[in-house]
Parts: structure tokens; C-alpha cells; sequence
């Protein structure tokens, strides 16, 4: 039995279609939940309004949290008991990055965060400013 030409080829088509389509919708099928997609589920992720700041919050490079206050960033720091603390409050250890950030803005009352709270080890700042990141 000899095959048609026609035949052959669009069984070959038939074939490069489906083996293609398999091969695409197994990589979307395991691709992991992009930030902002539903059923995300960020570990470090907050969005929220406290005391007249906006606290964001993400994971970061390395899966790590990363917080902003008003846009600004704030470095936080994991705890031997595994809490974290904020360069402007250090001296209490809070369950989760949230806590954290807030404890910080506490401690910030109506002030903004400077811009040196995001780095590590926050230096004096030589305009006056507080070493712990709060100008009035």
C-alpha cells in the first residue's frame, strides 16, 4: 500500500503541531505564579495604609523581604529567633517583615524615612539628621 504524498505531509504537520503544543502548555502548566498573578502566594507580600505611611512589601532578590515606606526603602534584618528588626527600631524583635516595617513607622511618628535606612548599617547623617534614619 502506497501512501499518498498529500497524506504523509499532513500527518507530519499533525504531528509537529501536537508535539509542539504539548511541549508549550507543559512549561505554562509549571511555571511558577508571577508576582500580582492570582493564586500568587508571595510570603513577604503586604500593600497597606498605617499611620498616614504606605508600606510595601515583596520578596526581593535572593527571596528575601523587601519593605518600602513611601516609596523609600527600609532595611530589614533577620534575628537569631528568627524575627526581624528595622535599622530605626532594632531593640524588639517582630514576627514577620510587616511588623517590622511597622514598628519602624511607629517609631517614625510623622516623620520620612531617610534614604539612608535602606543600606546596611546606616550611617550619621551630616545634615543633623538622626543616625536611625528619622528627619523632621
Amino acid at each position: 500500500m502506497i501512501v499518498p504524498r498529500r497524506v504523509a505531509l499532513r500527518s507530519l504537520f499533525a504531528l509537529a503541531v501536537t508535539a509542539f503544543t504539548g511541549g508549550a502548555l507543559g512549561r505554562v502548566a509549571t511555571r511558577p505564579d508571577r508576582p500580582g498573578s492570582e493564586g500568587a502566594r508571595d510570603p513577604h507580600a503586604f500593600d497597606e495604609m498605617y499611620r498616614g505611611h504606605r508600606l510595601l512589601g515583596f520578596s526581593g532578590p535572593g527571596g528575601g523581604p523587601t519593605a518600602l515606606v513611601d516609596g523609600r526603602p527600609l532595611h530589614l534584618m533577620r534575628c537569631a529567633d528568627g524575627g526581624w528588626v528595622s535599622p530605626i527600631d532594632h531593640y524588639e524583635s517582630c514576627p514577620t517583615p510587616l511588623a517590622a516595617t511597622r514598628a519602624a513607622v511607629d517609631e517614625l511618628g510623622t516623620a520620612r524615612l531617610s534614604p539612608l535606612a535602606g543600606a546596611h548599617g546606616v550611617p550619621t547623617d551630616p545634615t543633623g539628621g538622626s543616625p536611625r534614619g528619622v528627619h523632621a
